[in-house]
């Protein structure tokens, strides 16, 4: 089976459905519909979404499923086992994302974020012997899994489970040779189990497109004619064994530039994935701020700021220079505890604080990035 995927759909673009286009506090239906009618007029033909993606399934529902011929199109979406308490509770979320999706059958059924710890859960539940049989049974076309975790944990997971079809991988230039991510040695596993790799954050959720950082800087020299999403997707797409690049898209614009790098689609070149290299050199070379997060600032913080949490963000802005995803984490990190601008400079974290950082003037900064 692995090889029949490489053969349909190697190098193509995927529509990712985490990050859709909103409207009065939902999707905007309207500009989704226009979206994947674009995607699949330009040649597309697979679509990404999950059980936790709030509202995806039901947009990929509306949007495509009920509006083309079945055989037309590839369905992915994923089962997690982290936000399920039983087996019976994870074997349920297949039975809803068929009520979601209005279909009887997934092309591309993964088990959702693996790593040590999922991986042990998802042993737990049963759910490697629920996607076979669900296969055995003609529900799904393949079976596989996208994963966050160290190289050694990927290892393991395709060791212990050679019947997974493929797998679903976090790579980008950025993330290629990082400490954190190590996109390269992920990739390298998974050629060496000869498994097709779906690609997932290949724009680092569109924080790679801003314009105004330092690394975009050395690519807009090289060629002003060229996206950033260009250059990243382009990276992205151009390794072997890549059967698709996926790109969560928010706008009607993001579909129409998408498209046309895959229109005659070249691999890069040597020169460019050299120019790539000074890139992210220039990446590496841009000042954080270096907290470790320690944490000792926060529990006596009077306005329950996550200042770690905030810092980091705030490290992201300084390297990427740009809001776009980094507006999200914010919400996100803010939802339940104080926001930036709710501190009240007492300077308490500053007399705690290891590396002494001025954390009180950070988060004005933090707090006028985010309005």
């Amino acid at each position: 089976m692995s090889n029949e995927i490489l053969k349909k759909n190697i190098g193509k673009l995927g529509f990712g459905y985490m990050r859709l286009p909103q409207k009065d506090g939902g999707n905007d239906m309207e500009q989704i519909i226009r979206m994947a009618d674009a995607f699949i007029e330009g040649g597309g033909t697979y679509f990404d979404a999950a059980f936790v993606y709030q509202g995806a399934e039901v947009a990929l529902r509306e949007s495509v499923i009920e509006r083309y011929p079945r055989d037309s199109f590839q369905i992915a979406t994923k089962l997690n086992s982290r936000f399920a308490n039983s087996a019976q509770e994870a074997i349920e979320q297949h039975k809803t994302s068929l009520e979601r999706l209005g279909t009887d059958y997934i092309d591309f059924y993964l088990i959702h974020g693996l790593n040590a710890g999922s991986a042990k859960r998802a042993e737990e539940f049963g759910i490697w012997d629920f996607f076979a049989q669900l296969k055995k049974d003609g529900r799904i076309g393949n079976m596989g899994f996208s994963f966050h975790g160290p190289p050694e944990e990927l290892e393991e997971i395709l060791t212990n489970h050679p019947e997974a079809d493929f797998v679903q991988l976090q790579i980008n230039y950025v993330d290629w040779d990082s400490p954190d991510v190590q996109s390269r040695k992920q990739y390298e596993v998974a050629r060496k189990f000869n498994k097709p790799i779906a690609i997932m954050e290949p724009i680092k959720g569109g924080m790679l497109t801003g314009t105004e950082s330092a690394f975009a800087e050395v690519l807009k020299a090289a060629n002003p004619n060229i996206s950033m999403a260009a250059w990243a997707l382009r990276f992205a797409a151009s390794l072997e064994g890549v059967y698709v690049t996926l790109s969560g898209m928010s706008h009607f614009d993001h579909v129409a530039d998408n498209i046309s790098n895959f229109v005659d689609f070249k691999p890069l070149t040597k020169e460019e994935e050299a120019i790539l290299e000074k890139a992210v050199e220039a990446f590496n070379t841009v000042p954080r701020i270096p907290c470790t997060e320690c944490r000792y600032c926060v529990d006596d913080c009077p306005s329950e700021i996550q200042i770690p949490g905030l810092i980091g963000l705030y490290n992201d802005y300084l390297v990427y220079k740009t809001t776009t995803n980094l507006a999200r984490r914010y919400g996100m990190l803010t939802r339940e505890s104080g926001k930036a601008d709710e501190c009240t400079s007492c300077k308490t974290c500053e007399g705690i604080c290891p590396q002494q950082l001025e954390i009180s003037d950070t988060m004005e900064k933090i707090a006028e990035i985010f309005a």
